[in-house]
């Protein structure tokens, strides 16, 4: 072996020269090792790589998606509509002329209707609830039409006129047929139960706590005397 000079190279330069051949090749060896052991890993350069890319896409994406919008829907805005369908008869129909005539002759005529067991099925009149005056309630004292308790609960009415109820009791408590619109039987019923209003209202004027229905939600005074001192000479000294 010879060196760059072209001379011949003892026997310890040939073998150094040779050790440091082998040392290049090593040393590159290392040197990308050390690279490839420095080098971040695909795993570490994304630490979300192995993570759903969305943790809650197993979930719904609305838990009351199922549930109907409305609870409510189902069910009907009125339960009471069902009941008016039930009865259509004891309603004036459109168009309806009711029958006139002497307003005093008709009133005599109504009392005695007012008293008749042979217009229901089971022995009952009308005097047989509303003798003397009795079961008609405070709003009875308004003018027709208005509110009454049993056009509601029985027929889900809500306002009825005079002559409606005349046929709404022939149906229900009398458990009869309602009488013919034009009659002058309605006509005098709807004329005597007049002249009982207007007795109605008179009691009621006189007494007129009568009138009023009770409501035992309606507050009341605990007692009007409860904020005076028990003793008002309590709070003085001697």
């Amino acid at each position: 072996m010879r060196g760059q000079a072209g001379k011949p190279l003892c026997r310890e330069e040939v073998v150094t020269a040779m050790d440091h051949r082998r040392l290049i090749p090593a040393a590159i060896l290392a040197a990308a090792l050390a690279a490839v052991g420095s080098a971040p890993s695909a795993q570490a350069a994304n630490p979300c790589a192995s993570k759903a890319a969305n943790p809650c896409a197993a979930k719904a994406a609305n838990p009351c998606a199922a549930k109907p919008m409305n609870p409510c829907a189902a069910k009907p805005a009125n339960p009471c509509a069902a009941k008016a369908a039930g009865m259509p008869e004891v309603l004036r129909p459109k168009g309806t002329k009711l029958a006139t005539g002497d307003h005093k002759q008709l009133v005599k005529q109504g009392e005695a209707l007012f008293k008749d067991t042979k217009l229901s099925t089971n022995g009952m009149s009308c005097n047989s609830c509303h003798a003397d005056l009795g079961a008609f309630q405070p709003t009875f004292a308004q003018p027709y039409p208005h509110q009454v308790a049993m056009a509601n609960d029985q027929a889900g009415i809500s306002k009825i006129a005079l002559d409606e109820m005349i046929q709404l009791c022939m149906v229900v408590p009398m458990e009869a047929k309602p009488l013919k619109w034009e009659s002058k039987e309605l006509a005098a019923l709807a004329a005597y139960t007049g002249e009982l209003q207007k007795q109605y209202r008179k009691q009621a004027a006189a007494n007129p706590c009568a009138a009023k229905p009770a409501n035992p939600c309606a507050p009341k005074a605990a007692n009007p005397c409860a904020a005076k001192p028990a003793n008002p000479c309590a709070a003085k000294k001697w």
